[in-house]
């Protein structure tokens, strides 16, 4: 996709009077008031979760081993997801957690308990500094505005934020309600403590989404209730769906000053969703959406308005040209909170995207050569597994009976790991054959992708998008998807130009996708499209169930 060098438009009736620009010197004041990489400013919602999942595994491990409360065990983990992701929430967390070492100092070891007690202090004081530089970016991003400020478009709709999280909220509570109601039932001590520890992790977890989805309805509506300052600014579509946020005056996008994603919210939304769609443009609108998320590609380069000061955490409105210049402005609510970046930060992350939007190119003018190439002396098109896959399914194999391994040599195995290994095995036997044996065969009709049940047909016209993003190739259709996963090094890859498999794959598939001069001109025959993997995997299993009754 090309996008002009020059910045999309805003109409000027957009604008309202005496708007600003946010220029990079004002932007850079702004920055200037961003607190240390050390308060955790830009830890991703991944990276937190993973931190918290994983102290709750050692948590959990430490308290059957008779160290820690359970209830301490969980709380930790739920308070490392607030310090990372909810600071906010940390001020109840921090004393809540010194109350309850306090209440176990006397019967744990000292060591634990002031390490404990050292980790929540030094975190407390991080989230402090954290929280403290939100209104020094207030005021910079109110003086930049120069005191304009006006009411937001669309003020008098209803206010959804939080609607999801909230509904979310209750769900993970009742879990933790329902995991807590059974614990006793549980055959072993091991497993009631460790039935507990998710029971209050759960509850954390539950308690978190209410929390912010409370935070994010509050800003919300306050953003609506009074005038608010603006400026203008750029704005740009990430390829995670997100939006960049950049100054007026930095037209080649080279410095993003936060992020944040955005959700149109129209007028005619309501009506639109009991009308049910049946013209079907809902559909068409979610496929470009797909699209666009999907591709690893940016959007261009867009003249904006952000209604609301922004800092960390704030909630704010866009008003931004439309891609399509026959199409009015977007006016876009923010669906989470404003997530700022350094200068460094922001230098790396252009910085990437520039080597992704080369990489892309590259990949792109690759796959439409292979594509043509393979057009002239083949009539059908085939990929199948390779070495890759078969080095991913060793490590998938490897783990498994590792874990099953480990598990069986324990005396006094516990009820869930009696219940959990079968259901390993089963998995393996389902993962195994398809990873072995997966199977993409193109023709002139469009591809047929071997599965469990047999090869299915996807007509060129239902094909939305093939891309490998991470360890995983993915083909997306109207209707369904399939994916498979393998290794993956990026930086070797880069130093010894070497093409990634599944990276060839995307590209000429792509390349057919959009170009149907490229696409195969023959028709597949069944022996070609590949075979169910269903029988294989019965074996597996039976095989499996064997080697446990055997082993046990």
């Amino acid at each position: 996709m090309t996008f002009p060098d020059e910045p999309l438009r805003l109409p000027l009736t957009a604008i309202p009077d005496g708007c600003q620009d946010w220029t990079t010197v004002r932007a850079a004041r702004w920055s200037a008031a961003l607190p240390p990489r050390w308060t955790f400013l830009r830890v991703r919602r991944s990276v937190a979760a993973g931190l918290a999942t994983l102290v709750l595994c050692v948590g959990a491990l430490v308290a059957m081993a008779g160290g820690l409360w359970p209830f301490v065990a969980a709380g930790f983990a739920v308070y490392v997801l607030w310090v990372l992701a909810r600071p906010e929430l940390v001020w109840a967390g921090a004393p809540l957690l010194l109350l309850a070492l306090a209440v176990e100092a006397s019967s744990k070891s000292w060591a634990l308990t002031a390490f404990g007690v050292l980790v929540v202090l030094s975190s407390w004081a991080v989230v402090a500094v954290r929280l403290r530089a939100r209104s020094e970016q207030l005021e910079r991003a109110v003086a930049a505005s120069g005191g304009v400020a006006v009411p937001v478009p669309g003020a008098g709709a209803p206010v959804r934020r939080g609607r999801v999280l909230f509904a979310l909220g209750f769900v993970v509570l009742a879990l933790g309600a329902l995991t807590g109601g059974t614990a006793g039932l549980w055959g072993s001590t091991e497993d009631q403590q460790g039935a507990w520890v998710v029971t209050v992790f759960l509850a954390g977890l539950g308690v978190t989404a209410l929390a912010s989805a409370w935070l994010g309805r509050q800003r919300a509506g306050a953003l609506r209730g009074a005038p608010v300052p603006v400026l203008r600014v750029l704005v740009r579509d990430d390829a995670q769906g997100g939006t960049e946020v950049y100054a007026a005056d930095d037209p080649a996008a080279e410095r993003p000053l936060f992020t944040v994603d955005l959700a149109s919210f129209d007028e005619d939304d309501d009506e639109e969703e009991e009308d049910g769609e049946e013209d079907g443009d809902g559909d068409d609108s979610l496929q470009r959406v797909l699209l666009g998320l999907d591709d690893d590609t940016f959007g261009p380069v867009r003249e904006a308005v952000l209604y609301g000061a922004p800092f960390d955490g704030a909630e704010v409105l866009v008003v931004s040209a439309d891609e399509d210049p026959e199409q009015p402005p977007l006016t876009e609510w923010s669906e989470g909170p404003v997530r700022p970046l350094s200068p460094d930060a922001g230098r790396r992350r252009a910085a990437r995207q520039r080597e992704q939007a080369a990489d892309s190119l590259q990949l792109e003018l690759q796959g439409r050569e292979l594509a043509e190439q393979q057009a002239a002396v083949s009539k059908v098109r085939h990929w199948r597994a390779g070495w890759l896959d078969w080095v991913a399914t060793a490590f998938l194999v490897q783990w498994g009976l590792w874990l099953s391994w480990a598990w069986f040599g324990e005396s006094g195995l516990s009820s869930w790991k009696l219940a959990l290994i079968p259901l390993l095995g089963l998995y393996g036997a389902v993962r195994i054959p398809q990873k072995l044996a997966w199977r993409i065969t193109a023709d002139r009709s469009g591809l047929w992708v071997a599965g469990l049940r047999g090869p299915r047909h996807v007509p060129w016209d239902d094909l939305r998008f093939v891309r490998r993003r991470s360890l995983e190739l993915k083909i997306d259709w109207r209707g369904g998807d399939w994916a498979v996963s393998a290794p993956r090094w990026g930086r070797l890859q880069r130093r010894w130009g070497l093409t990634h498999p599944y990276d060839a794959l995307a590209a000429e598939l792509t390349a057919m996708r959009l170009d149907p001069d490229l696409r195969p001109i023959g028709e597949s025959g069944a022996a070609e499209r590949g075979r169910a993997v269903w029988p294989v995997a019965a074996v597996l299993a039976g095989a499996w169930v064997v080697a446990l009754v055997a082993w046990s």
